[in-house]
């Protein structure tokens, strides 16, 4: 019986270890979302301001808590597609660190697309944001751009939400 306590204490903590998350998210794979865009197409060019934290200050401005961050595209429009044509991700200081989208990209009506900046990914400060450019075929059709950020630590837990502004 002795033995076993021991045993049992050490797969327990051995197995409670959390698998490693790579410090940035994976580059996305959109290239089946590609799209060919030309001026003859008669789309209205817009463009989106959205503030994504990746760390925030907790106890003074000297110490930071990490957040993940889940970006969000939303397709409002019952039955047009739109297109995004940039999402540049920048961090504190205005400096690009990212850009997400090298071609433009469709989004199908009421379909969602995401992307995560990993907790362990503090590159873009205490105050990141992403810019987003887009068309859309009429001046109703909007996207909504969305940030949930999380983060968890022992009983703690915290969440908020951002939301996008139009910018021309």
């Amino acid at each position: 019986m002795c033995r076993i306590i021991p045993l049992l204490v050490f797969v327990i903590f051995t197995s409670c270890n959390q698998a490693e998350v790579p410090a940035s998210s994976p580059t996305l794979d959109w290239s089946y979302r590609e799209v060919s865009v030309n001026s003859l197409d008669s789309l209205m060019p817009h463009s989106s301001y959205l503030s994504v934290y990746s760390q925030i200050y907790s106890y003074s401005p000297e110490t930071t808590f990490p957040l993940t961050a889940t970006v969000s595209i939303h397709n409002t429009s019952l039955s047009d597609s739109i297109f995004i044509t940039k999402a540049d991700y920048y961090n504190t200081h205005g400096e690009l660190i990212r850009n997400y989208i090298n071609k433009p990209i469709f989004v199908k009506p009421l379909e969602s697309l995401q992307i995560v900046i990993n907790e362990t990914d503090g590159s873009g400060g205490t105050g990141a944001n992403f810019v987003f450019d887009w068309l859309t075929q009429n001046e109703g059709n909007e996207p909504f751009f969305e940030a949930v950020m999380i983060s968890t630590s022992g009983q703690q837990g915290m969440s908020f939400t951002t939301k996008g502004v139009r910018t021309k």
